[in-house]
């Protein structure tokens, strides 16, 4: 059995800290709340969130993969690597699937905000409709936002135009966006992945719904395409609906460019094998 290495370790026991407060404190909302990544438009956005999401999890199931493939993949690419690069690719792969996913959010919400530019909204107001909380289980509901978004125009005495189903779905998309939040350490794994595929291109892997073994330099870049396609289409391949999947592509990449940048200067102070 592969020796589980310091830094992958201690990254295990952070999570599983994390994930049993979320479970156990606050009826399971205190701990999200607090440091699940937000959108920014989001009254619940804080700046720390950018680092403490990357330790949440959403479920046991979620955070049983993701700390498999941590202990997996993260302790050979440590062993190779070292501890503070793999960490520094560990973080530095969180922070670019931040930027990706939040990068995506944002096309989504100043998409949707064209179809709204007649209405005469106040940025004041329209920060309170999208905010307006929508969700029912894991849901966001249309009917629970039409009802809140009635609400918030007759508080504040709106009589600008007619919201007809074109303004009222251009709305609803904003919402969606402001509503949406981030959890997990998929991205931060994926860049390892990515590492990990780079320094060991002729490795077999495998997928547990699909065991056939690919070598890694297939198998990478054929996850981040179907993570692609996901995020354009919607569709989903082995991950739930509700997966972050320009996070994945993010944090794949980061961990490509670092270690592309390693590699190229090998024979000097930044060797990526030091």
């Amino acid at each position: 059995m592969m020796r589980i290495t310091d830094t992958v370790k201690h990254l295990l026991i952070i999570n599983v800290i994390m994930f049993i407060g979320t479970m156990t404190i606050g009826n399971g909302e205190l701990f999200y709340k607090w440091f699940a990544l937000y959108f920014p438009e989001n009254d619940l956005f804080k700046p720390w969130q950018v680092i403490t999401h990357m330790f949440m999890h959403g479920g046991t199931t979620h955070i049983l993969f993701n700390m498999f493939a941590l202990w997996m993949f993260g302790t050979a690419v440590e062993q190779q690597l070292g501890s503070k690069k793999f960490f520094f690719i560990y973080i530095s792969a969180g922070l670019g699937a931040i930027l990706f996913q939040l990068g995506y959010y944002y096309f989504k919400y100043y998409t949707a905000s064209r179809g709204i530019g007649g209405l005469g909204l106040d940025p004041d107001l329209i920060h309170t409709i999208v905010n307006i909380n929508s969700v029912e289980g894991n849901y966001i509901k249309p009917d629970i936002f039409r009802t809140g978004l009635i609400e918030v125009l007759t508080n504040n005495n709106y009589s600008g135009p007619q919201i007809d189903t074109n303004t009222f779905s251009s709305l609803f998309e904003m919402n969606m966006t402001t509503r949406a939040s981030m959890v997990g350490a998929s991205g931060c794994i994926m860049g390892i992945l990515a590492a990990f595929g780079m320094m060991n291109p002729e490795a077999k892997l495998m997928l547990i719904f699909l065991p056939i073994p690919v070598k890694a330099k297939y198998f990478i870049p054929g996850l981040i395409i179907l993570d692609i396609i996901s995020a354009i289409t919607g569709q989903s391949f082995f991950s739930p609906s509700n997966t972050a999947y320009m996070a994945h592509v993010g944090g794949a990449v980061t961990g490509f460019i670092i270690m592309w940048y390693w590699k190229k200067n090998q024979f000097n102070k930044n060797r990526w094998d030091r």
